[in-house]
């Protein structure tokens, strides 16, 4: 056969045996992250970016592939703080969407928006890419505490600079000056969502950079695709299960029940964690349990752990990322709406770093697609059919 034909039944071949949803197909190279024994940022383990690390530092090391120095960070907070600036128009917009309009609807159209205001935002070289990511990093904070006040008729709480990332964001949010524990446990769920490889919006970022597209584009792009309840939406279903069980006694008929009605359980599986524990999980449960000081608390922590252990029992499903995100941040006194808006805040990092990664060395993504529909037929003229 010549190289031609072998081509095509090489082609085939690799058709027919494509796994639905792409699950574990390897779709292109990364420098950014891993999920190989465990999940690494740039070579550092998650463990020790949350125990040791900022969420600044870390969007740092996600966008220019190494940790900061002293003078470095320096400079990057100064450069984020001084991003913290929504055009008024863009304040304006958020503040004419209508209140039915979700958090993360209103966000995704936001940064669209803020695209119009951004002189760099045609331009595709690393440069401009590096300057708008890092403006973005600062931005959605803001947007998404302007859009959660406004449609609360609160007024909007200004950025501090003095503060770090999460510190700021939750001042942002409650017009409070945070605790230190507050602002900790905050940062370290900013890590852990920052990055995860080839996820669902992350490729479609990258995709949408891949045809040369710009930035805020792809960002959006990311938004609309995190807001799915099978991706970032999760985290706001958990807190809703966790809230209809009673007590950790009631959780082995509850999960008895779900499994019998073939109810998927939101905080539960992942398509890659599937043999073992997502690892994020495993750091944000002690987090957790050092925030859980309240009877309320200690009881939704008891009846989280009774529903881990019936799942595990029943189904050998370990929990992921969103299980104990969504306890964390109702122990932080934060809405559920705002949950996956929060999740985005700290991915824009890891996007901006895969878009500027996509577009350095890029090649348009054109997947091929298995046809499974009719064979060819002959148009019959429209008086014969």
């Amino acid at each position: 056969m010549n190289a031609h034909v072998l081509a095509n039944v090489a082609t085939t071949i690799a058709m027919k045996q494509t796994p639905a949803g792409l699950d574990g197909l390897i779709a292109g190279e990364t420098a950014i992250s891993t999920l190989d024994h465990g999940l690494h940022y740039r070579g550092y383990a998650l463990e020790d970016l949350v125990r040791n690390a900022t969420y600044t530092e870390v969007a740092y090391l996600l966008l220019r592939g190494e940790l900061p120095t002293t003078e470095a960070l320096a400079d990057f907070r100064a450069i984020l703080a001084e991003a913290a600036e929504v055009p008024a128009a863009v304040v304006q917009l958020l503040q004419e969407l209508p209140l039915h309009i979700a958090p993360i609807d209103a966000l995704r159209t936001a940064i669209s928006a803020l695209a119009h205001f951004d002189e760099q935002a045609n331009e595709t070289d690393d440069t401009a890419n590096l300057g708008k990511a890092i403006r973005l990093l600062g931005q959605v904070p803001v947007l998404i505490a302007a859009r959660h006040r406004l449609t609360r008729g609160e007024e909007l709480a200004g950025s501090d600079p003095e503060l770090s990332f999460a510190g700021n964001f939750l001042s942002m949010l409650t017009g409070q000056i945070p605790t230190a524990r507050d602002e900790r446990a905050l940062e370290q769920s900013l890590i852990c969502y920052a990055d995860l490889e080839f996820n669902a919006s992350t490729f479609t970022a990258r995709i949408v950079a891949s045809t040369g597209s710009d930035l805020h584009s792809a960002i959006t792009a990311g938004v609309g695709a995190l807001k799915g309840p099978l991706h970032g939406g999760a985290n706001e279903d958990v807190l809703d299960l966790l809230l209809s069980v009673e007590s950790a006694s009631q959780a082995e008929k509850f999960v008895r029940d779900a499994i019998a009605k073939k109810r998927r359980l939101a905080g539960f599986g992942h398509r890659i964690y599937r043999d073992r524990t997502d690892p994020r999980a495993v750091v944000l449960k002690d987090i957790c349990s050092d925030l859980a000081t309240t009877d309320e608390q200690r009881r939704l922590e008891e009846i989280a752990d009774a529903i881990e252990a019936a799942m595990w029992s029943h189904k050998q499903l370990r929990p992921n990322v969103d299980w104990p995100t969504a306890r964390l941040y109702r122990m932080l006194g934060l809405d559920a709406e705002l949950f996956t808006p929060l999740f985005a805040a700290a991915r824009v990092a890891g996007w901006s770093a895969h878009v500027l990664e996509q577009q350095r060395d890029n090649r348009l993504i054109t997947p091929r697609a298995k046809y499974v529909g009719p064979p060819p037929r002959a148009l019959l003229p429209l008086r014969e059919r």
